[in-house]
Formats: structure tokens, sequence, C-alpha cells
């Protein structure tokens, strides 16, 4: 698995170890989360699911805007040259992004709605960047 990430310089006990705590702490945390909550209001479940959606969400669009974005900066100019390049930059990015969001576990497969959350996620970027542009134009 570390041959595939060569920016980490980890052994594979190292990798298991990291993966493992992160698993304890994931859960550690969620059930913080869920007694505090418990002691609020009752809430469904599903908002709880929604929630934790709505931040792996979050979490891959960051990594991806990461890797694209260290990505371009190498290259001349800070931009793609040629439209193949960006393409391949945009699927290795997003490969990188979810490789990175599933450490804790063996992934080499990617899940279709995996790569439509990212899709989504980027799409609803793209709007509030417009939005953004529009408004600070308008004045």
């Amino acid at each position: 698995m570390t041959e595939d990430m060569p920016w980490v310089n980890l052994t594979q006990e190292e990798v298991e170890e990291l993966r493992n705590k992160k698993q304890e702490l994931t859960e550690y945390g969620k059930e913080q989360l869920r007694k505090f909550m418990r002691n609020q209001e009752p809430y469904p479940d599903e908002m709880f699911e929604e929630a934790e959606r709505r931040e792996k969400s979050n979490r891959v669009l960051q990594r991806y805007n990461d890797f694209y974005n260290l990505e371009c900066s190498g290259l001349p100019h800070g931009t793609p040259i040629t439209p193949e390049q960006q393409q391949m930059i945009t699927l290795q990015s997003m490969i990188d992004a979810l490789r990175c969001e599933n450490l804790n576990r063996e992934y080499n497969e990617i899940a279709i709605s995996d790569i439509e959350n990212l899709i989504e996620a980027l799409y609803q970027q793209s709007i509030t960047f417009l939005e953004r542009v529009r408004k600070n134009n308008g004045r």
C-alpha cells in the first residue's frame, strides 16, 4: 500500500497502527457525539448518517482540491498543457483523495457512489464560486 503513496515514509506496521487508531478514535468520537445528542433532544440515526456522509464528502472534496492544485502548481504556468493532461490530473486526484479517505481499510475498488458524491461536491463548489464572482463583480 505504501508503494502507491511515495510521499508517505511509514512502515507497513506503522500504517496498520495508524489505521487502527483512526478507527478507534472515529468510533469513540461517534459514541461521544451520540451521548451528547441524546442529552439534548431525540434525533433519529438517519441524522447521524447524513452528518457522517456530509463530513466524508467535505473531506474528500478538500483532499481532491489539494491534490489537484498540487499537481497543477508544478506545471508550466500552473495550468495543464492539454485537455488530456487535465483529465489525467483530475482522475488521479480523485483516486488519491478517495484512497486517503479509506486509509483505515484495504481499498482497491472505488464505489460509484463515492465518485458521484465527489462530482456533486465539485458541482456545488463551482456554483458557490460562480455566485461569489457574480456578487463581487456586481458591486
